[in-house]
């Protein structure tokens, strides 16, 4: 594909991209418009918005990467993704919450749990971790836009961070909710385009079958290197030795973070609030599986085959060529893919950054000016009784202080790219998919089911999971703990139990658990009246 022409389909893109963001802004005449889209989305909208906002770019050259590494056992995450964060998020967690959210007059996740449970602190405490956490995220999805145009483009790794920040920036900040998600919509097409020819095409160059393809996969496990053997890795087409720390690695951090995880994340439980009726959700179900099974099942799937297509092409696997997990997939993109699909790919990636980004970005906007500000900035003044929130005009939420909200989060996700440590994107997604399960999944399923859960126990459980993950995190993780240094710093050690497995154990397994029992225990020594 010549520049001119790579100009004119990108172009045409942005184009398309900036006229969806201002028909948002046209059709945002109030908060909720903003806020949650008018709560007026229809099941194709919705559903695609939702599988966008779920995979990013983190997911696609972060996860791509580490399957190139580990093997096929990350499609244990694929099943996750469509079992857990597609049919029972929607069917279980979506039709109550949209519900609820309807009675209780919620516009975020921290509305919905502060509302539910009658308590300005839980809003406050959500609201909170959104906007400490969730910059970390989006920083790594970033971080995976902007290495993919560096490597593919040869461009300045500082230029092609500050471009792709500039073009999502544009419409996040005008277009509300209903930007987002219009164009969610078109970059979730755009990715599952790309992901299906991208499997068809890899084995038309790979010259041989499906079943084929991966028999030769694994006889290649004599090629492993050793320090991924001693790791406990079996080939490319198996799972790692039960127990060895490469299965910790993938089982808990990865799968069970990320699979787990994506329940509480607040960008993808507000998407429950913006449709028009249950109805939607279940026509939403069906879309959403398969749009992840073709996206994430594809790039896992071709990350672990690029290993065969390197020693049919190279002579050598493929972690010989690339050292960087995150620099994997662009590589692999650009050496065995045509020109002018590196091109398409690239757009592929820009959408699944820019779609997960432009939610996050939302959402920490919307923590501060909706959740936070109206609280302690314009209402101090506001309807506060029984310790329940009122609904009145001073609480509503300013949509300049989100947009202004929204830009801060931004710079803030931008200073952290400079932060962050290579073959950091897949980590740093499970690290905050964790935390947001352990601190908040046991309140907001309790908050859809069990009508006795009472305040007290919501928060305490909230404050164990957070206080856990973190505890787990510097002291705990080894790979996390000794990258930080407060261990080290305060006991002289990396972590505190060095010994195998422990220090591989990773902190949504010791969090989330407690985090249960601790809303469960202290419902039944101080229980609450039925949640009407």
């Amino acid at each position: 594909m010549s520049t001119f022409t790579l100009g004119i389909v990108f172009l045409a893109y942005f184009i398309i991209l900036t006229y969806l963001g201002w028909l948002g802004y046209k059709n945002t005449k109030s908060s909720e418009d903003y806020l949650i889209g008018g709560r007026g989305m229809g099941s194709v909208i919705m559903s695609l918005s939702y599988g966008a906002t779920f995979i990013s770019a983190s997911a696609i050259v972060g996860f791509g990467g580490v399957s190139a590494t580990f093997g096929m056992g990350i499609q244990w995450l694929c099943f996750l993704n469509m079992f857990v964060g597609v049919v029972i998020a929607f069917i279980i967690f979506g039709k109550r919450t949209r519900s609820i959210g309807v009675q209780l007059g919620a516009s975020s996740f921290p509305q919905f749990l502060g509302k539910f449970y009658k308590s300005k602190h839980i809003r406050i405490f959500v609201a909170a971790i959104i906007i400490l956490g969730m910059p970390l995220y989006a920083a790594v999805v970033l971080k995976g836009g902007a290495v993919f145009i560096e490597q593919i483009f040869n461009v300045d790794y500082n230029i092609a961070l500050l471009i792709f920040t500039l073009v999502i920036s544009a419409y996040v900040i005008t277009g509300g909710m209903k930007g987002v998600m219009y164009t969610d919509a078109l970059q979730a097409i755009i990715m599952f385009i790309c992901m299906a020819f991208l499997l068809v095409w890899f084995y038309k160059e790979l010259g041989v079958g499906f079943t084929e393809g991966n028999r030769q996969l694994g006889e290649l496990s004599s090629m492993i290197p050793e320090g991924l053997k001693a790791q406990g890795h079996q080939g490319w087409t198996a799972m790692p030795s039960w127990g060895s720390p490469q299965w910790w690695t993938l089982v808990t951090s990865l799968i069970l973070g990320v699979g787990i995880g994506c329940l509480a994340q607040p960008q993808l439980v507000v998407r429950f609030m913006t449709v028009k009726s249950n109805r939607q959700l279940n026509r939403g179900v069906l879309i959403g599986c398969v749009f992840l099974m073709v996206t994430v099942g594809v790039i896992y799937h071709v990350g672990a085959m690029s290993n065969l297509y390197f020693m049919k092409t190279e002579g050598k696997i493929t972690l010989d060529l690339v050292n960087d997990i995150d620099k994997i997939i662009p590589y692999f993109i650009n050496h065995a893919m045509p020109d002018w699909f590196t091109a398409v790919f690239m757009m592929c990636i820009i959408s699944a950054g820019m779609s997960t980004l432009s939610s996050q970005f939302h959402t920490m906007g919307v923590a501060v000016g909706a959740d936070i500000y109206p609280l302690f900035g314009c209402s101090r003044r506001a309807a506060i009784k029984n310790n329940e929130i009122k609904d009145d005009t001073q609480e509503k939420a300013s949509t300049k202080v989100v947009r202004v909200a929204v830009l801060v989060s931004i710079l803030a996700s931008y200073g952290i790219c400079y932060l962050l440590s290579a073959n950091v994107i897949a980590r740093g997604t499970s690290i905050f998919m964790g935390i947001c399960a352990a601190t908040f999944l046991p309140a907001y399923f309790c908050a859809l089911y069990w009508k006795k859960v009472s305040r007290i126990a919501a928060i305490v459980s909230m404050w164990v999971g957070a206080l856990s993950s973190t505890f787990a995190l510097l002291f705990l993780h080894e790979k996390e703990s000794a990258s930080l240094g407060i261990c080290n710093l305060l006991f002289g050690c990396d972590c505190l139990f060095p010994s195998f497995p422990l220090n591989m154990v990773d902190p949504i397994v010791w969090s989330f658990p407690l985090s249960c029992i601790a809303i469960f225990v202290v419902t039944l020594i101080a229980p609450n009246k039925s949640q009407e």
